[in-house]
């Protein structure tokens, strides 16, 4: 095997699948097709047990663990890794943490990912790549459909994923974002979806989206904007004198909070036939930790009945 040659779990002997970082927690990798793109993975170890995948005497084609990837916020908080192994253990599962760095479409970029599109990246893209590579170097893992959740920046990335590639998805959560795009043909990404093929190459299939198990969940306390009146009222300001701030401001100011923002979406999307689990955690501001309960409440019986077709048993 030369070094440009992947090593996956199908080479290596369980035993040393630890040693050569390919379970348990696994560190952040370079995205092959755009290195400036990485992810990290904890695979339970538990799962290689009785070999690489599969349980001993089990169909290997049966044998995969589900996915759930975990898309960071704004913040790029990519800890979840870490934080999510002992409901990987449980569910069980795999969890996938992609990282966009901020910075990618400029120095004051910070939003890119989440509109999927922008001047040097398709997130929605990268992601596809990234499942794709982890498809090849951990074949025990399910990638053909895989669990999507996210929060506030993150939670703007899942649902326009979902609109863009709900046959991927085995369930969506999404937690608290500020701006949503909604079904809308009379306006252009990212507000609404007007151009959105033109921009894509995919069309909406909202019959397709509504199959899809969809959280939405939200902070009970989420009343206010994002920074507040002043601040969008500065950002304005600063969007009249610099032409940098301008590009970055692709929605208008936020003057609701986020829970009313899932309201109406929630309504919008009822309107198109597409049903949502939708839940309000109460006393609860922006803190993905206080929403979480609520969200691997939703994912794990999803996650388990679907590793119940996915998975042979120990």
């Amino acid at each position: 095997m030369d070094d440009d040659t992947p090593l996956t779990t199908a080479d290596v002997p369980p035993r040393f699948l630890s040693a050569t970082l390919l379970v348990n927690h696994v560190p952040h990798r370079a995205l092959a097709s755009d290195p400036r793109v990485s992810y990290a993975l904890h695979v339970p170890a538990e799962h290689y047990s009785h070999g690489a995948g599969a349980a001993a005497g089990a169909d290997p084609s049966a044998a995969k663990l589900p996915l759930l990837v975990s898309m960071h916020g704004t913040r790029r908080h990519v800890f979840d890794v870490y934080e999510l192994a002992p409901f990987a253990r449980s569910a069980p599962c795999a969890i996938l943490a992609p990282l966009f760095p901020a910075g990618l479409d400029g120095p004051n970029d910070v939003d890119s990912f989440k509109l999927l599109r922008s001047r040097t990246l398709r997130s929605d893209l990268a992601l596809l790549d990234i499942l794709d590579e982890v498809a090849a170097r951990w074949p025990g893992i399910d990638t053909r459909k895989v669990f999507l959740a996210g929060f506030s920046g993150g939670g703007q990335f899942v649902h326009r994923f979902l609109y863009l590639h709900p046959e991927r998805l085995a369930a969506a959560s999404i937690g608290a974002p500020g701006h949503v795009t909604v079904l809308d043909d009379s306006q252009n990404w990212p507000i609404g979806v007007k151009d959105a093929e033109a921009l894509f190459g995919r069309t909406i299939d909202k019959d397709r989206v509504g199959k899809v198990p969809i959280q939405l969940i939200v902070g009970g306390a989420e009343l206010a904007p994002h920074g507040g009146e002043e601040f969008w009222a500065w950002m304005r300001d600063l969007a009249g004198r610099n032409e940098g701030a301008r590009q970055a401001m692709k929605f208008p100011a936020m003057v609701k909070g986020r829970l009313a923002t899932l309201q109406e979406l929630h309504g919008l999307w009822m309107r198109d036939g597409i049903t949502a689990q939708f839940d309000v955690v109460p006393g609860v501001a922006h803190d993905p930790k206080g929403v979480r309960e609520g969200v691997l409440a939703f994912l794990q019986p999803l996650i388990q009945e679907y590793s119940s077709n996915c998975i042979a048993p120990y």
